[in-house]
């Protein structure tokens, strides 16, 4: 029961927070059990109309809401939301290069509504915020969850006097030399230290672009960056990018 724990150790986190969370492999077992055979590229999922209203049911519904409940049960008084509540979070319509993503959304310079967010948490509110953002004009899309809480950290490190901190929760403890070796650890990571990694093959494939946005998160104001494994939240072991 990994997700009872992390949200036991969120719950103990002090101050405003906000909870982003995705739910692709849930996904995936639902659409099969529906007889829909998922689709990805690279680990990106193809999302059709039909795959569509399966994967915003799952995100924003049983699994929003049973973190949710969950959360109220530890005493934290949580508040499922998806992009279009509030506005919270636009986005546009993937564009079609070499592949049609459907409705899959990217998102821009103003998609995250940082006022709401401002509301939500000056009157302990905690957002629990599901990978599902909107257009603006009545399309719902199915969007990165890592951009999602990469785009309102950005956001929210505009408010000169809120200490913003993004932590990225995975199912390895952290940035490893070797993925397969526990004690191969990096405790640390500037961007310097980053391109060597990349350029000795350490880091690559899928990992590249979640550090690539985490740096770009960095230099947007956000105070620093954690890579931990869900079940260690409020633990010393992780990845630090500063």
């Amino acid at each position: 029961m990994q997700l009872n724990q992390f949200l036991e150790d969120f719950s103990k986190v002090e101050g405003a927070k906000i909870l982003v969370h995705g739910g692709g492999r849930g996904a995936s077992e639902q659409l099969k059990r529906m007889g829909i055979e998922p689709k990805m590229i690279d680990g990106r999922r193809i999302t059709d109309a039909e795959t569509l209203e399966v994967v915003v049911g799952f995100y924003a519904g049983v699994t929003n809401k049973s973190i949710v409940s969950s959360l109220q049960k530890l005493g934290v008084n949580a508040m499922g939301i998806s992009g279009s509540d509030g506005n919270a979070i636009s986005g546009v319509k993937r564009p079609v290069k070499t592949v049609d993503f459907g409705f899959v959304g990217d998102l821009h310079e103003n998609s995250v509504n940082g006022k709401l967010f401002q509301i939500l948490l000056k009157n302990e509110l905690i957002p629990v915020v599901c990978a599902i953002t909107h257009d603006g004009n009545g399309q719902l899309l199915n969007t990165n969850a890592d951009t999602i809480a990469s785009a309102i950290a950005k956001e929210l490190a505009k408010i000169k006097e809120w200490n913003v901190e993004l932590y990225f929760c995975f199912d390895k403890n952290g940035v490893m030399k070797d993925v397969n070796d526990e004690s191969s650890l990096i405790s640390e990571i500037d961007f310097e230290f980053y391109q060597e990694l990349k350029a000795d093959g350490i880091i690559n494939e899928g990992m590249i672009p979640k550090l690539d946005n985490a740096f770009e998160v960095i230099k947007s104001g956000v105070k620093s960056v954690y890579i931990k494994h869900a079940s260690n939240v409020n633990m010393e072991i992780g990845t630090k990018l500063i």
